[in-house]
């Protein structure tokens, strides 16, 4: 009979194959970074929406719905208004100074608007806070394997890594495009099978109701809370728009993507389209997340709500495909945080810094190089981090912080300065630091320590702009 893990190794194995395949036609860094800057709406589509439904929006999300209920909703929509922002405000900008520029990278935008020693800073930043969030889908993976195959989270990290690493150092975002066409695919063909079939298992909604408000001692305001979409309480979920929404317009890894697009239109549509299918598939993952605190609710992680509801509430032709979905969440997002980590590494840090006549063969060189050192890195992140949204976490908070303020005013003040850049991303991530470590990472009043952070830093700017505006030539 075949099992699970037969299926996903095969899954897995053509993966890598899709991979090797586009590797052959990579010859440029050109091509490695930005796919030859000649994606249409589809491609650019799928290469966007692949990661924005990753190990966050999927095994974290559904994690977090299973302990506080209907309110981790709010996780994927201040998403997707970030999406919305990048669609409309930030993509078409920034794609026409890339067109013209011929950027790479987020870091060769900044070296354009401020200089090299800035792009320097932010790239160290994103080196960190990419590992972290790179760890976090290594998790996600990890989860899956464990409950499909009784895989220890160890081995299930180290397979999750292999895989990964093998079919995107091949082709960077060329290969990673192609293979996100059929991670697309089977994970949207697998939450829309689990759904009906999970209901079904719970007895209808208001079995799932029933069952819930048991395990909560049938308390009336508990329950309310658990089916309230304000149940998180105000000030996490307004952190999470703050935290969230803009990483998902200025992420290195969308802009870099954006960079790839063959005009202005295709930024648009496919972007816009793109924030539609975040905010309809937003209330999957939690349903199914509160299916399973409902059914299950003695599980030892809540990490492992989804591939466990997956596996046990769905006949095996329907788990396997439903499971496999969640394996193409966690790996099509892992593809783009190691195209963050190569851009970094290989264009902004080594490129600028250490060897600036680097060819192109070279430059492809040290970006794979990158690539399986950053999976050496993950994995032992994620043997020591305790879940999925903690992991993410990090990422996000070091990388709103410090990109917000430099890169919404460098793109529309004329006034902000190198050193506005500068004071802004250093005080918002030294303010992060300050209140995670002396209080108790909690900010002031209704904000907590990451969007406290960011506003610090979105008043160090101005501070600057009023009083040492840069000067006109």
């Amino acid at each position: 009979m075949i099992s699970y893990i037969t299926v996903i190794t095969l899954y897995a194995l053509f993966l890598i194959s899709i991979g090797a395949f586009m590797s052959r036609r990579v010859k440029t860094a050109d091509d490695f970074f930005v796919g030859g800057r000649k994606l249409g709406p589809l491609l650019l589509f799928i290469t966007l929406i692949a990661p924005n439904i990753g190990a966050g929006s999927t095994v974290g999300v559904a994690g977090l719905s299973f302990k506080a209920g209907l309110s981790a909703v709010w996780w994927i929509t201040a998403s997707a208004v970030g999406t919305f922002i990048l669609a409309f405000i930030i993509g078409p900008h920034i794609w026409s100074l890339a067109k013209k520029h011929n950027f790479y990278t987020l870091g060769d935008y900044f070296e354009y608007r401020y200089n090299k020693n800035f792009r320097g800073l932010i790239s160290s930043f994103m080196l960190i806070g990419t590992v972290a969030i790179f760890a976090g889908q290594l998790m996600g993976i990890a989860w899956i394997l464990s409950v499909i195959a009784d895989i220890d989270k160890n081995s299930g990290i180290l397979i999750g890594a292999v895989v990964i690493v093998l079919y995107f150092c091949t082709g960077g975002l060329l290969s990673a495009a192609y293979v996100n066409i059929v991670e697309v695919c089977v994970k949207l063909l697998g939450f829309f099978i689990a759904v009906p079939f999970v209901l079904n298992f719970a007895g209808g909604l208001d079995g799932l109701y029933a069952k819930a408000a048991a395990h909560l001692g049938n308390s009336s305001a508990a329950t309310a809370d658990y089916f309230s979409l304000g149940g998180l309480g105000s000030n996490t979920i307004i952190g999470f728009f703050l935290m969230l929404t803009p990483s998902f317009f200025l992420s290195p890894a969308l802009i870099g993507k954006i960079y790839a697009a063959k005009d202005k239109k295709t930024v648009y549509l496919s972007t816009f389209f793109c924030g539609l299918a975040m905010l309809a598939f937003a209330i999957v993952p939690v349903f199914l997340g509160m299916a399973a605190y409902a059914l299950f609710p003695d599980l030892p992680q809540s990490d492992l709500a989804l591939p466990y509801i997956m596996k046990e509430c769905m006949p095996f032709w329907a788990s396997a495909v439903a499971l496999a979905a969640i394996f193409s969440a966690e790996i099509s997002a892992a593809d783009a945080v190691l195209y963050m980590i190569t851009g970094s590494f290989s264009k902004d840090l080594y490129k600028s810094f250490i060897n600036p006549s680097a060819t192109d063969k070279k430059l492809l060189q040290m970006s794979r190089l990158a690539a399986a050192a950053a999976g050496l890195i993950g994995i032992f992140l994620a043997g020591i981090l305790p879940n999925v949204i903690s992991a993410l976490s990090i990422f996000y908070s070091l990388m709103s912080v410090s990109l917000t303020a430099p890169l919404l005013f460098g793109l529309f003040c004329k006034k902000a300065s190198t050193a506005a850049a500068f004071f802004s991303a250093g005080s918002g991530v030294l303010m992060t630091i300050v209140l995670q470590f002396y209080n108790s990472g909690k900010g002031f009043g209704i904000f907590n320590a990451q969007s406290a952070s960011i506003i610090f830093s979105i008043l160090i700017m101005l501070l600057f702009i009023k009083f040492f505006p840069k000067k006109q030539l």
